[in-house]
């Protein structure tokens, strides 16, 4: 059964447990594990106090526990109409709130296929759009095309499939084909 998850901002006491969670090769065949990625992990965790040159340092970096043991990692960024983003996405960015887009794996192994996947999200959301920015609206999330698994997990969370894309930037995904998935909500002022 799935217990109630909590989240927090990922911290120094968080570091040896993301890190062990990126060296998986489950972990690395779907997530980015450049350098520039994990010295930004760094940075967020030691309080942006540097500049990044990973998505300009804006990535806000999320540990979800379940019992008070931290079992996944979010990574959440705000999109904007300026945004280096696809078109794709371009196309779908809320033009009534806030729009985010979400990074998210399950790194502890003994939490994979018990139910976690699909209810974390929803609960992140939830809380995001409850205790961070209720004017969020819209949530992209972009696996890889080659991993029917993530996708399913999101759609169980509510996401809609909407297109692909060519994955660009620096990351460990360049050049590769993957899904946008979006989640809306309707926000009233």
């Amino acid at each position: 059964m799935v217990s109630r998850i909590n989240f927090e901002k990922a911290t120094i006491a968080h570091k040896e447990v993301i890190f062990s969670w990126l060296a998986e090769p489950y972990i690395q065949e779907f997530w980015d594990n450049t350098q520039e990625h994990k010295d930004d992990i760094v940075n967020f965790i030691n309080g942006r106090k540097i500049l990044s040159n990973y998505a300009g340092g804006r990535y806000v970096y999320w540990v979800a526990l379940a019992n008070d043991t931290p079992f996944a990692l979010i990574m959440i960024i705000q999109e904007f109409i300026n945004s280096k983003i696809n078109q794709i996405k371009l196309d779908n960015i809320s033009k009534t709130g806030n729009t985010y887009g979400i990074d998210y794996m399950i790194g502890n192994k003994g939490y994979l296929g018990k139910g976690y996947g699909s209810k974390t999200l929803k609960q992140f959301i939830d809380f995001f759009r409850t205790e961070i920015d209720s004017k969020a609206d819209t949530f992209f999330i972009d696996p890889a095309s080659d991993n029917p698994r993530a996708k399913h997990v999101y759609i169980k969370a509510g996401f809609e499939h909407v297109g692909s894309f060519i994955m660009t930037g620096n990351v460990s995904g360049k050049g590769k084909k993957h899904d946008l998935l979006i989640k809306k909500f309707y926000y009233r002022k």
